[in-house]
């Protein structure tokens, strides 16, 4: 390495784009790759609102000046969407905020990874803390922790449902003094294991001392419909991150959001790149919020057809499947005895890829997005495919 550059980066790999990796390409054009590795929607825009935002590009927004650095408008759409989240109808009734959301309580990122960054700035950097995560799970707050020499700490999730050991998280935080944790990342519901938090789980998130951050990623809250957006006033030392990417179908645009306490926002605000949020990031955003409606109508189809993917894929009896409460399946192949289930798992993944099928191998097991009816079968058939010539 250059004599320069940190040593500890030495050991880190640079993290992998999806889809496609970096080897054994499916001898197929992309378009007729089914691309199920990345949670991604699998419709684009609808044509009016693609022709919509061309226009507004050609128009409106001045290429030759720096974007909205408040995202100000953002803001306040995005608190009007939280507050609609939060009162959205539940079993027994409709839950509502003691307190509503205001742009106060809005942060906006370059994706949730930039704000995933400035949370670690904010609470760690500096031998201040380490992190706790709970494996399987997003691989982004290990690797950007450490990026910046942050220290990550890592409890189990149980076998059978992957619930967090919280008993195993208390005990890696009371080990772990030097330097103590001081944030703990958890997904709603997780990825790639597809389960939302329990309510053991949550209820021991209450019980973490102030000074710990807990980070609660509702990447797939669209397709859980299950917040906890409506506690955030009574745990200021708790903070939720949501995205574009996934139901509003704009992850080329790379738009994340936070929502927290104000102080907490504020100090977000102190540590992100100024203009970090593209003019037309920004504009597709205030878009998709203002046409929610007409882009979350797909969100049955994409449950009855996770129904549909689960169902098949547990005909096969030497896959383990776990249910789901996002826009993903997570299964496991049931090793023998001296069978080795990730040699099975790369295989099965290359096998598929070959086919013209993306999927991601992770956490010990294969994630599949759940894509549109005509991909879901062609994935279910290839799978069948495989099985059947094992």
């Amino acid at each position: 390495m250059l004599p320069f550059i940190r040593k500890d980066l030495a050991e880190l790999t640079a993290y992998t784009p999806h889809p496609g990796g970096t080897s054994g390409e499916p001898a197929h054009s992309k378009s007729a790759i089914d691309r199920l590795d990345t949670n991604e929607c699998p419709y684009d825009l609808p044509e009016e609102l693609k022709k919509k935002l061309a226009w507004t590009y050609q128009q409106l927004i001045e290429t030759n000046r720096y974007p909205d650095g408040g995202h100000a408008a953002l803001k306040e759409d995005l608190a009007q969407y939280v507050n609609e989240s939060i009162t959205i109808p539940r079993l027994g009734g409709v839950t509502l905020p003691t307190t509503a959301i205001t742009a106060d309580n809005i942060s906006v990122g370059n994706g949730s990874d930039e704000l995933i960054r400035s949370l670690l700035i904010a609470t760690c950097l500096g031998g201040q803390g380490s992190i706790l995560v709970a494996n399987p799970t997003f691989s982004m707050y290990g690797i950007i922790a450490q990026t910046l020499g942050i220290p990550v700490v890592s409890a189990q999730r149980k076998e059978e449902n992957f619930e967090i050991d919280i008993e195993a998280a208390k005990r890696a935080i009371d080990q772990n003094q030097n330097p103590p944790v001081r944030a703990v990342f958890v997904v709603h519901p997780n990825s790639p294991t597809a389960n939302a938090l329990t309510s053991d789980e949550i209820e021991w998130l209450s019980t973490l001392p102030e000074e710990i951050l807990v980070v609660i990623d509702e990447a797939y809250f669209e397709f859980s419909h299950n917040t906890l957006a409506d506690q955030l006033h009574q745990h200021p030392n708790w903070i939720i991150l949501r995205t574009f990417s996934k139901a509003f179908r704009l992850a080329s645009m790379r738009v994340g959001y936070a929502i927290a306490h104000p102080e907490l926002t504020a100090a977000l605000e102190k540590i992100r790149l100024p203009y970090n949020l593209p003019s037309f990031s920004q504009t597709a955003a205030e878009l998709a919020l203002a046409q929610r409606q007409l882009l979350l109508a797909t969100i049955p189809e994409t449950l009855s057809e996770r129904a549909k993917l689960i169902a098949a894929l547990t005909q096969h009896q030497k896959l383990q499947v776990w249910q789901s409460a996002a826009n993903f399946v997570y299964l496991r192949v049931k090793a023998g005895e001296g069978e080795s289930a990730e040699q099975e798992h790369k295989q099965i993944m290359q096998q598929l890829k070959q086919g013209g099928t993306l999927i991601r191998h992770t956490g010990g097991g294969l994630r599949i997005t759940v894509g549109s009816p005509e991909e879901n079968q062609r994935t279910v058939d290839r799978i069948g495919e495989i099985f059947d010539n094992s």
